[in-house]
């Protein structure tokens, strides 16, 4: 697991070509990962400003060096995991849609890169995660990962986060 301050490391694939690089995070005891290009930056988890009446897993909103940043608890929006914010919280910046989010995980473990054959299609059964947002399930010798497209995730109109218009 990595801490905020601490940097990841990428796992070489032998053809960097046809491979996607992902970064992986912790949910509880599930591992998730994401199009490592979706996000801006990885920081530890601050103060939120709450917002009256914003449903339960939108924290509030941060000053991200003058852009006001919405902060999303993904461990709420899917029902997994206790939401405790110890020092391993990370907050992932992601800019999506030319919109800036942040998303509360548990840790950030790494990026990795996952060639296609590598990522199964997502099985047809109900889950904490609508599988409307689910690209696959990532394999990586023993480890199996939930991919999740991210962008289609933030841009959906539960999250709430864009106007219906923008979309």
């Amino acid at each position: 697991m990595l801490q905020a301050n601490q940097t990841a490391t990428v796992h070489e694939s032998e053809e960097p070509g046809f491979a996607q690089e992902l970064l992986t995070f912790t949910l509880g005891a599930e591992e998730y990962a994401i199009d490592i290009l979706k996000v801006q930056e990885i920081r530890g988890y601050d103060a939120v400003t709450t917002i009256a009446n914003a449903p339960s897993f939108i924290k509030g909103v941060i000053n991200l060096r003058g852009t006001i940043v919405p902060i999303v608890d993904l461990r709420i929006k899917f029902s997994v995991g206790v939401a405790e914010y110890t020092p391993f919280t990370v907050v992932i910046i992601l800019n999506i849609g030319g919109r800036v989010v942040g998303m509360v995980v548990d840790a950030v473990s790494d990026v990795i890169a996952l060639k296609p054959e590598q990522i199964r299609p997502a099985p047809d059964f109900a889950s904490s995660v609508d599988t409307a947002y689910i690209m696959g399930l990532g394999a990586i010798g023993e480890r199996m990962l939930i991919v999740v497209d991210i962008e289609r995730l933030m841009l959906s109109s539960e999250m709430a986060l864009v106007d219906e218009a923008a979309q």
